[in-house]
């Protein structure tokens, strides 16, 4: 049983893959925390985040009271926000005290996309180091985003900190480095803080699903090695009671009883405690507390019959498909010429699963597919148990190899520099800024052997993709000035992905309120970017599967508005994948996804 309200530690983090519902327990842990009498801050370090839909209330880059909740405020660590406090603090002293050649070097360097990182990390360990938050909140919960994202997030104070000490001269991406003895102090704290059991708990949240445990697993390890080892384990959206004559709900019960079964050993030693699977949507305060069961005494709770039920004119999980299904999407795809095709989305949509099915529905039919991933979490090859298609070849970005890579071909490419100059370059590409560069180089390398076939690539959650996109159009930028310049013609990544003919962007959502409208929010930023996604998938959805069971039969109900919503006003074309009860690990399972 879930204890809402019992946290001791004063910072509180809560990791996982996307789509567990993270910033939903998070949400309800803050409200019921400040409902017995606490001051708590609720941060969301997602550059996607959805706090304001959850909260039903304004969310900005400051602190600010949430209606309905004593002692409850919230913020969003805006990464744009971060960069130009950022940058004018660390400018504003040297006006007027270096000449203006010096000047514009340090603005030159703190132009780049990797100071919008620095930032965000830089406010990040002020909420943890400052004095006067212990003073001002009994605790600070951290809704981070997707686990890779978030692994980059925890790393960053000990690789900053080493980064800082032995650096020597210059100025880089942080800011000039004679300055940064405050930063560095700043810095090493917050790996003390971090590693400190009686001032933080790390809480992995997951789905009962076999992929979510796998990396919630994985992300213990990996932040337990970092020293972060006050863990524990939280299970979101469990089925406790199917009903017993229905094949759908007995299905996904069993699959969450194994799921749980056979996780992963790290995880099987932390505390476990369960959140079930609601029939309501959990937007809005009064929903949070009804989840948490523990409601303000100054606060009515929502009745218990107030959930959303399916009527006559909202049938409920028996309805027929209303959207073709994948195997219309692989003939499309099929048919055309050799391209890139962009699976994105909110994690934990179900993109790797959708972009494997589409690679091996391609291959099957004699396409030659590479699938590949920018997901730092992402592994395409889990979801293959033996041999891969014939036509089918697998790679994923894996941004420490594509590091290790960069460095020594800088390295070697700089042997002819004198010893000073090489010692400068060893200095800037220990900087963590590097690994941003060297996985849009592999990223760009994707998008080219996209010119001689189809290749898949199973992209990060959005917000990590957006800044993957940020900083394609800050490299187009750059090389269109230059050719101002000079002359001449080039085609970037940027042109590539906005031509429709190379490449082919599909948003994958679920049928809910926050994935379709963070779906609707990821198409716009695409659009201002230039690139006009080719369609939608909705996965995972209980329409269609003929489900009566009363909690899965509500939530098919649910699903219709958000349907409507994509087919008709927000999707050039769209395809539905509806939740299916068999592990989709294999071939053959992922075949079946596109098989008419």
């Amino acid at each position: 049983m879930m204890q809402w309200s019992t946290w001791k530690t004063p910072f509180v983090f809560f990791t996982g893959k996307g789509g567990v519902g993270k910033t939903t327990v998070a949400g309800a842990a803050a409200v019921a925390l400040a409902d017995a009498g606490k001051r708590v801050l609720l941060v969301s370090t997602d550059p996607a985040s959805n706090l304001d839909d959850l909260l039903g209330a304004r969310v900005g880059a400051v602190p600010g009271p949430v209606p309905g909740v004593a002692g409850l405020e919230a913020m969003n660590l805006d990464p744009e926000a971060a960069a130009a406090s950022y940058r004018e603090r660390v400018i504003a002293p040297y006006r007027g005290v270096v000449s203006e050649q010096e000047l514009h070097g340090i603005e030159e360097q703190l132009a780049g996309e990797c100071t919008v990182e620095v930032a965000a990390f830089d406010r990040f360990t002020q909420l943890i180091v400052r004095p006067e938050l212990a003073q001002r909140y009994d605790h600070v919960l951290f809704d981070t985003a997707p686990t890779g994202h978030t692994l980059r997030l925890m790393n960053l104070p000990s690789a900053w900190s080493q980064y800082i000490k032995t650096s020597s001269a210059g100025a880089g991406c942080l800011g000039p480095r004679s300055g940064l003895q405050a930063q560095r102090e700043q810095y090493q704290e917050a790996v003390t803080q971090l590693a400190d059991p009686t001032r933080t708990t790390l809480v992995l949240v997951s789905r009962p699903d076999p992929g979510a445990l796998r990396e919630a697993g994985r992300a213990g390890a990996e932040l337990a090695s970092e020293g972060i080892g006050n863990q524990r384990l939280i299970v979101n959206g469990l089925l406790a009671s199917p009903a017993p004559d229905d094949p759908v709900a007995r299905a996904l019960a069993v699959h969450q009883r194994a799921a749980l079964d056979d996780r992963p050993p790290g995880l099987r030693t932390l505390p476990l405690a369960a959140v079930p699977l609601i029939a309501h949507e959990l937007i809005g305060v009064p929903a949070l507390r009804a989840l948490t069961g523990e409601p303000s005494p100054h606060v009515s709770r929502p009745p218990a019959d107030s959930a959303p039920r399916a009527s006559a004119s909202v049938p409920a999980g028996g309805e027929a498909m209303p959207l073709p299904a994948l195997d219309a999407l692989v003939e499309d795809l099929g048919a055309g010429p050799p391209g890139a095709v962009l699976v994105m989305g909110k994690g934990g949509v179900g993109k790797t699963t959708i972009a494997a099915a589409l690679a091996v529905g391609l291959a099957r039919r004699g396409h030659p597919v590479h699938l590949s991933t920018t997901d730092p979490a992402g592994r395409p090859g889990d979801l293959f148990t033996g041999e891969v298609p014939p036509q089918l070849t697998l790679s994923r970005i894996d941004p420490a190899a594509e590091l290790a890579d960069y460095t020594a071909g800088r390295l070697r490419a700089a042997e002819h520099l004198s010893p000073e100059r090489r010692a400068l370059l060893e200095e800037d590409l220990r900087s963590p800024c590097t690994q941003e560069m060297a996985v849009f180089r592999a990223f760009s390398a994707l998008l080219s052997r996209a010119r001689r076939q189809l290749v898949i690539v199973d992209t990060a959650p959005s917000g990590h993709t957006l800044r993957l996109l940020d900083l394609t159009g800050s490299y187009h930028r750059q090389v269109m000035g230059d050719l101002e310049h000079v002359g001449g013609r080039v085609t970037t990544p940027l042109m590539r992905l906005r031509d429709p003919v190379h490449t082919r962007v599909l948003i994958v959502t679920l049928a809910e309120a926050t994935p379709v409208s963070e779906a609707a929010a990821l198409q716009d930023d695409l659009r201002r970017a230039g690139i006009e996604p080719y369609g939608w998938i909705i996965n995972a959805t209980l329409t269609g599967t003929g489900t009566r069971d009363p909690v899965l039969s509500a939530r098919a109900a649910l699903e219709r508005p958000h349907v409507h919503r994509v087919r008709e006003h927000l999707a050039a074309r769209a395809w539905m994948l509806p939740w299916h009860a068999e592990s989709l690990v294999g071939e053959e399972s992922l075949a079946a996804l596109v098989t008419a």
